[in-house]
């Protein structure tokens, strides 16, 4: 039967996703492997944007996803795209029996390994293979997982086109696609690597796009490589937590550590994670906070991918206080419980602000997130005010003073008091004086008037020094350019 609307439009979700959401999993037409993975996660009630989308896209229709982060996206697209994988199911060890039929890009490594451990999780209990690719390790292991076959796979664009080009990895035979924070991709200028990525898939295919802000980059994206979309959003677009308290505080720069450590005591803060937007400055400032004693890890993109995931591993299981990152913490990292976020410096981006304090009151929890403002950051404010729709209140932080403790004067007016010695009499220190010469201890003598000056004093002409007899006389010879002429010769 053909679908009415017209191709590229935004329809409005069939009836069966326009009936009242279930509230549980159980309810829902899962398979029961799918649900007994569930249950062993320990989730039992459905988030907004999981009891909207699951629906629709079991029905396998394209979907633009749009809620607050931290509300499950991933399980979201990744249980019903397994449902519908099952059918492919089997236990053989030939890889031609295992192609990847379902392809989930994320934008950073971080979001690609979480979202990889999610998906584990949830086909655990099926033969479905997953396996996840991306940059900053070696390329090996990663080749021989893929050439052992895998149903879905998880990467980043950029090593994704490296196993392409390698040809390491097949994706003629792929039936679904997810962009998973797909803004962000656009951010960091990964549109070139997603429309080569996107060319090498069959046009026959399921694509979901999900992400907590929707910008009009994206939305032109969706009308080129999604079919007939339906937009299924659970809050307003780029709204923030509501169970997330904003505040905002004017200091200084010289003062923004102090400002951290003093909220952190104040509100009794036993972690947090705290922003900047360079990552020469995430590695001096969690220098300084280790200085101050805090254990304190750096996340960015100078590290390592061995050293970044073992830092976010230590602050997930609470062995760090305080992870300072650049914005590739910043966008769909599930951090159980985390109490605080903190804004060191504002972001260039109004859009990145909403990721950064999704990191806190996840899953319904509370959660505060705590920004850092100076002089120079009003129009940065400015252009979050219009994004979230929200006035910001700007409070002053008055910070302790950091001054040695003082000294208890004595209060002689005790009679029990030790009396105080008198004060001597101050008297300068003894110079000894330089050994005397009785040359210039010698009175000044005037020489008399009628000596002449030393230097006009012509010294006494030498004797004459008397000649052997036997040494006869040098003959004069003339000169030859006008001298005189030598005495002639006289006869013997």
């Amino acid at each position: 039967m053909t679908d009415p609307t017209p191709a590229g439009a935004t329809s409005a979700a069939p009836p069966e996703a326009a009936a009242p959401a279930p509230v549980r999993f159980s309810t829902l037409p899962l398979d029961p492997k799918l649900l007994r993975a569930v249950a062993d996660q320990g989730y039992e009630s459905m988030t907004p944007i999981q009891a909207k989308a699951i629906p629709v896209v079991l029905a396998g229709r394209d979907v633009m996803g749009a809620a607050q982060t931290g509300t499950g996206k991933t399980a979201a697209f990744s249980l019903p795209l397994l449902h519908r994988m099952l059918k492919h199911e089997n236990a053989s060890m030939s890889p031609a029996r295992h192609p990847v039929r379902a392809l989930v890009l994320a934008p950073t490594r971080e979001l690609a390994d979480q979202v990889a451990n999610n998906i584990k999780a949830y086909a655990q209990h099926s033969n479905l293979r997953v396996a996840v690719v991306f940059g900053g390790i070696d390329m090996k292991p990663q080749t021989e997982e893929l050439r052992k076959g895998v149903e879905v796979l998880i990467a980043t664009p950029g090593r994704l086109l490296d196993h392409i080009e390698a040809k390491n990895c097949v994706l003629n035979q792929v039936e679904y696609v997810v962009l998973d924070e797909a803004d962000r991709m656009l951010d960091i200028g990964f549109l070139p690597d997603l429309q080569r990525i996107l060319s090498y898939l069959p046009a026959q295919r399921q694509t979901l796009l999900f992400s907590a802000t929707f910008s009009p980059e994206i939305r032109r994206l969706s009308q080129s490589y999604l079919q007939d979309p339906i937009t299924v959003e659970v809050a307003r677009p780029n709204a923030t937590a509501t169970n997330v308290e904003q505040r905002f505080y004017s200091v200084s720069d010289d003062d923004k550590r102090r400002a951290v450590l003093q909220l952190l005591k104040s509100r009794a803060i036993t972690q947090a994670l705290v922003f900047v937007n360079s990552k020469l400055g995430a590695a001096r400032l969690a220098r300084s906070f280790e200085r101050d004693g805090l254990k304190t890890a750096a996340l960015h993109g100078d590290k390592s991918q061995d050293e970044r995931l073992k830092s976010l591993a230590a602050f997930k299981a609470g062995e760090v206080e305080l992870l300072v990152a650049t914005d590739v913490a910043a966008r769909g990292l599930d951090i159980v419980d985390l109490p605080a976020v903190f804004n060191f410096d504002v972001p260039f981006n109004a859009e990145d602000y909403v990721h950064r304090i999704g990191r806190t009151g996840r899953a319904g929890a509370s959660g505060l997130a705590i920004t850092l403002v100076t002089r120079d950051d009003t129009r940065l404010v400015a252009d979050i005010e219009k994004l979230i729709r929200q006035k910001t209140e700007l409070e002053p932080l008055e910070l302790e003073t950091e001054r040695p403790p003082r000294r208890q004067r004595r209060d002689w007016s005790d009679d029990s008091a030790e009396p105080r010695a008198p004060a001597r009499a101050y008297s300068p220190p003894r110079v000894a004086s330089p050994a005397s010469d009785p040359f210039f201890d010698r009175p000044y003598e005037a020489s008399s008037a009628e000596a002449a000056p030393a230097w006009e004093t012509k010294a006494p002409a030498a004797a004459p020094r008397s000649v052997s007899p036997n040494i006869k006389p040098r003959r004069k010879v003339a000169a030859l350019l006008g001298g005189s002429a030598a005495p002639a010769k006289t006869p013997a």
